[in-house]
Formats: C-alpha cells, sequence, structure tokens
C-alpha cells in the first residue's frame, strides 16, 4: 500500500558499527501534486564526535559518500533505472543515474539543473538537513508511483564510518540493493 504524501522516517544503524556517535536519524519526505520532493533529515547526538565539513558554496561535487552525507535513492516502481542524491552538511550535493543496479548512466543534461538546494541548521545535539528534488528534472512523471531509499553515511572524529538506511537487506552496508528502497510514495 502506497504511502501517504507527507511520510515520516527512521533511519537504522547497520550492526557494523557498535558506538556510534549518533543517538538517531529521522526526518520526514514530502512530496507536492507539482513534482516536488522535499526531504528532512535530523541527526541527533553527539556532534562534537562527527567530523563535519565546513560550510561551502553549494555545487555538484564527487564521492561525498566518502563523509558524512545524507543520500536518497529515487525510481519509479515498475522501473530498474534511479538516481541517488547525495548531500553534504557542507551545502554541497551531487547526483547520479544508474541504469539498474550499480550499472551507471549519463545524467539527462547538466548536473547543476539537478540542485536539490540544501539548506542545514545546526543546534545543541541536533543537525538538520532539507533537500528539495524536482522530479521532473529526473524524467519521472509528477505523479508516478516512486520507491525510495533514505540513507546516511556518518563520519566520525576518528575517521569511523557508520551507515544508516530504512533497511539493511545485506549483511554489509548497500544502499544501492533494490530492497533498500523501502519506502514507496504514491
Amino acid at each position: 500500500m502506497p504511502a501517504p504524501a507527507t511520510q515520516p522516517f527512521s533511519l537504522i544503524l547497520h550492526p557494523a558499527v557498535s558506538e556510534p556517535a549518533l543517538e538517531s536519524i529521522t526526518g520526514h519526505v514530502a512530496r507536492t501534486t507539482d513534482g516536488v520532493l522535499s526531504l528532512n533529515y535530523v541527526l541527533k547526538g553527539e556532534l562534537d564526535r562527527l567530523r563535519l565539513p565546513a560550510r561551502r558554496e553549494p555545487a555538484f561535487v564527487d564521492m561525498l559518500w566518502r563523509h558524512t552525507c545524507c543520500e536518497a535513492f529515487i525510481r519509479r516502481k515498475d522501473a530498474a533505472a534511479y538516481h541517488e542524491f547525495n548531500f553534504s552538511p557542507s551545502g554541497e550535493w551531487a547526483v547520479y543515474a544508474f541504469a539498474r543496479q550499480r550499472q551507471r548512466a549519463p545524467l539527462d543534461g547538466d548536473a547543476g539543473r539537478f540542485d536539490p538546494h540544501v539548506t542545514v541548521c545546526r543546534s545543541d545535539g541536533k543537525l538538520e538537513l532539507d533537500a528539495v528534488i524536482r522530479l521532473d528534472r529526473l524524467s519521472l512523471a509528477p505523479h508516478a508511483r516512486l520507491v525510495v531509499g533514505l540513507s546516511a553515511v556518518v563520519e566520525d572524529t576518528n575517521g569511523v564510518l557508520s551507515y544508516w538506511a530504512l533497511r539493511h537487506p545485506l549483511d554489509h552496508p548497500d544502499f544501492h540493493h533494490p530492497d533498500a528502497f523501502a519506502l514507496e510514495l504514491a
């Protein structure tokens, strides 16, 4: 059964890390009728134990997933092709297209047109990251049924990465796995 237009979520820590700096990653996804997907991630815990990048000019930056970033994987329910978005607390972002699981495909147009307008707000023990994705720029019909995988990579000050996702279908982190697309949006 499809999820409502606004859906809260809670990410699960992969058991590979036993002492994470974060207590939780929660948030919500909102889909508007005009084809906009709004993502809100709330990271709670000991932020001083995290390696967080300084704020930078918003721009496409490759390989953000090697450090702290939030991620969204989006595909039409009946399709193998999908897009991956990475959102850094620096305000930088990345987008990738895939023809099928881990098979990269060229982006349809200049990466700059996908700019998800990342905003970040930090307070005591909480970091909130928001991003906006225009689904029409992904060649998705505004009312297409979508499946979404939400995740985060979190780096602590020792360089240790923890992996958070809606679902961890394997004994090792794999956000690209089809079963990781665990949220359905009508």
